[in-house]
Protein backbone atom coordinates (compact mmCIF):
# COMPACT_ATOMS: atom_id res chain seq x y z
CA UNK A 1 0.00 0.00 0.00
CA UNK A 2 1.17 3.10 -0.76
CA UNK A 3 1.53 6.18 1.71
CA UNK A 4 -0.80 8.35 -0.50
CA UNK A 5 -3.20 5.64 -0.02
CA UNK A 6 -3.04 5.30 3.56
CA UNK A 7 -3.24 8.70 4.30
CA UNK A 8 -6.48 8.46 2.06
CA UNK A 9 -7.85 5.63 4.28
CA UNK A 10 -7.32 7.63 7.26
CA UNK A 11 -9.00 10.80 5.85
CA UNK A 12 -12.11 8.65 5.10
CA UNK A 13 -11.68 6.89 8.45
CA UNK A 14 -11.54 10.17 10.04
CA UNK A 15 -14.34 11.91 8.31
CA UNK A 16 -16.69 8.87 9.55
CA UNK A 17 -15.26 9.29 13.02
CA UNK A 18 -16.45 13.20 13.27
CA UNK A 19 -19.82 13.52 14.51
CA UNK A 20 -20.50 16.56 12.53
CA UNK A 21 -24.38 16.78 13.93
CA UNK A 22 -23.54 16.07 17.33
CA UNK A 23 -20.62 19.31 17.15
CA UNK A 24 -23.61 21.56 15.16
CA UNK A 25 -25.91 21.33 18.13
CA UNK A 26 -23.38 23.02 20.56
CA UNK A 27 -23.53 26.50 18.38
CA UNK A 28 -25.31 29.08 19.94
CA UNK A 29 -24.56 31.92 17.35
CA UNK A 30 -25.95 32.19 13.87
CA UNK A 31 -21.62 33.53 13.44
CA UNK A 32 -20.37 30.10 15.11
CA UNK A 33 -22.80 28.02 12.26
CA UNK A 34 -21.32 29.47 9.43
CA UNK A 35 -17.87 29.08 10.51
CA UNK A 36 -18.18 25.45 11.33
CA UNK A 37 -20.45 24.85 8.00
CA UNK A 38 -17.56 26.12 6.05
CA UNK A 39 -15.57 23.79 7.86
CA UNK A 40 -17.00 20.92 7.24
CA UNK A 41 -17.63 22.03 3.64
CA UNK A 42 -13.76 22.48 3.56
CA UNK A 43 -13.23 19.00 5.21
CA UNK A 44 -15.38 17.11 2.98
CA UNK A 45 -13.75 18.45 -0.14
CA UNK A 46 -10.29 17.67 1.17
CA UNK A 47 -11.78 14.25 1.85
CA UNK A 48 -13.19 13.51 -1.64
CA UNK A 49 -10.26 15.18 -3.50
CA UNK A 50 -8.22 12.66 -1.36
CA UNK A 51 -10.17 9.55 -1.65
CA UNK A 52 -10.66 10.37 -5.51
CA UNK A 53 -7.58 12.03 -7.41
CA UNK A 54 -4.61 11.36 -4.96
CA UNK A 55 -5.66 7.72 -4.12
CA UNK A 56 -5.67 6.23 -7.27
CA UNK A 57 -2.05 4.28 -8.47
CA UNK A 58 -0.68 5.56 -11.97
CA UNK A 59 -0.55 3.26 -14.17
CA UNK A 60 2.90 1.76 -15.50
CA UNK A 61 4.43 3.00 -18.32
CA UNK A 62 4.83 0.31 -21.16
CA UNK A 63 8.39 1.25 -22.09
CA UNK A 64 8.50 -1.50 -24.87
CA UNK A 65 5.93 -0.11 -26.95
CA UNK A 66 7.86 3.38 -26.93
CA UNK A 67 10.84 1.35 -28.09
CA UNK A 68 8.67 0.12 -30.86
CA UNK A 69 7.74 3.90 -31.83
CA UNK A 70 10.54 5.81 -30.82
CA UNK A 71 13.50 3.79 -30.90
CA UNK A 72 15.41 2.30 -27.78
CA UNK A 73 18.04 4.77 -27.18
CA UNK A 74 16.01 7.86 -26.80
CA UNK A 75 13.65 5.88 -24.60
CA UNK A 76 16.21 4.10 -22.45
CA UNK A 77 17.52 7.48 -21.60
CA UNK A 78 13.73 8.28 -20.69
CA UNK A 79 13.43 5.26 -18.55
CA UNK A 80 17.16 5.87 -16.76
CA UNK A 81 15.84 9.36 -16.14
CA UNK A 82 12.34 8.06 -14.98
CA UNK A 83 14.04 5.28 -12.51
CA UNK A 84 16.44 8.19 -10.88
CA UNK A 85 13.66 10.11 -9.74
CA UNK A 86 13.09 9.97 -6.16
CA UNK A 87 9.37 11.45 -4.87
CA UNK A 88 10.24 11.98 -1.00
CA UNK A 89 7.96 10.12 1.35
CA UNK A 90 5.67 12.52 3.39
CA UNK A 91 6.72 12.87 6.94
CA UNK A 92 3.44 14.16 8.84
CA UNK A 93 5.26 16.89 11.53
CA UNK A 94 1.68 18.67 11.83
CA UNK A 95 -0.35 16.36 13.33
CA UNK A 96 2.10 14.97 16.51
CA UNK A 97 2.72 18.84 17.26
CA UNK A 98 -1.68 19.84 17.20
CA UNK A 99 -3.38 16.22 18.42
CA UNK A 100 -2.69 17.39 21.94
CA UNK A 101 -3.93 20.58 21.93
CA UNK A 102 -6.79 19.09 19.37
CA UNK A 103 -7.06 16.62 22.52
CA UNK A 104 -7.65 19.28 25.07
CA UNK A 105 -9.68 21.28 22.63
CA UNK A 106 -12.17 18.20 23.15
CA UNK A 107 -12.07 17.75 26.81
CA UNK A 108 -12.79 21.55 26.98
CA UNK A 109 -15.39 21.18 24.52
CA UNK A 110 -16.97 18.29 26.24
CA UNK A 111 -16.73 20.62 29.61
CA UNK A 112 -18.34 23.30 28.22
CA UNK A 113 -21.27 21.35 26.99
CA UNK A 114 -22.06 19.65 30.06
CA UNK A 115 -22.07 23.22 31.89
CA UNK A 116 -24.16 24.67 29.13
CA UNK A 117 -26.29 21.92 29.46
CA UNK A 118 -27.01 22.73 33.12
CA UNK A 119 -27.12 25.78 32.68
CA UNK A 120 -29.94 25.58 29.93
CA UNK A 121 -31.71 23.00 32.04
CA UNK A 122 -31.50 25.92 34.86
CA UNK A 123 -33.17 28.41 32.51
CA UNK A 124 -35.56 26.64 31.55
CA UNK A 125 -36.52 25.71 34.85
CA UNK A 126 -36.76 29.65 35.44
CA UNK A 127 -39.13 30.16 32.25
CA UNK A 128 -41.31 27.30 33.33
CA UNK A 129 -41.55 28.86 37.26
CA UNK A 130 -42.07 32.92 35.08
CA UNK A 131 -44.83 31.76 33.11
CA UNK A 132 -46.78 30.26 36.18
CA UNK A 133 -46.27 33.40 37.89
CA UNK A 134 -47.29 35.13 34.96
CA UNK A 135 -50.71 33.15 34.78
CA UNK A 136 -51.18 33.66 38.60
CA UNK A 137 -49.84 37.25 39.39
CA UNK A 138 -53.52 38.84 39.12
CA UNK A 139 -54.74 36.40 41.62
CA UNK A 140 -51.71 35.50 43.58
CA UNK A 141 -51.44 36.98 47.67
CA UNK A 142 -48.83 37.93 49.23
CA UNK A 143 -48.62 34.47 51.36
CA UNK A 144 -49.39 32.64 48.24
CA UNK A 145 -46.12 34.62 46.93
CA UNK A 146 -44.12 34.31 49.99
CA UNK A 147 -44.80 30.35 50.16
CA UNK A 148 -42.73 29.67 47.12
CA UNK A 149 -39.94 32.07 48.32
CA UNK A 150 -39.09 32.32 51.94
CA UNK A 151 -36.21 34.00 51.31
CA UNK A 152 -38.38 37.68 50.55
CA UNK A 153 -40.73 36.90 53.26
CA UNK A 154 -37.49 36.90 55.76
CA UNK A 155 -35.97 39.74 54.10
CA UNK A 156 -39.25 41.91 53.99
CA UNK A 157 -39.67 40.73 58.01
CA UNK A 158 -36.29 41.92 58.97
CA UNK A 159 -37.16 45.34 57.49
CA UNK A 160 -39.77 46.17 59.22
CA UNK A 161 -38.69 44.75 62.55
CA UNK A 162 -35.72 47.11 62.32
CA UNK A 163 -37.99 49.79 61.32
CA UNK A 164 -36.53 49.84 57.61
CA UNK A 165 -38.76 51.34 54.89
CA UNK A 166 -35.97 51.74 52.16
CA UNK A 167 -35.17 55.52 52.72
Amino acid sequence: MSGVKKVTDVAAKAGKAIDWDGLAKMLVSDEARKEFANLRRTFEDVNHQLQTKFSQEPKPIDWEYYKKGIGSKVVDMYKEAYDSIEIPKYVDTVTPEYKPKFDALLIEMKEAEKTSLKESERIEKEIAELKELKKKISTMTADEYFAKHPELKKKFDDEIRNDYWGY
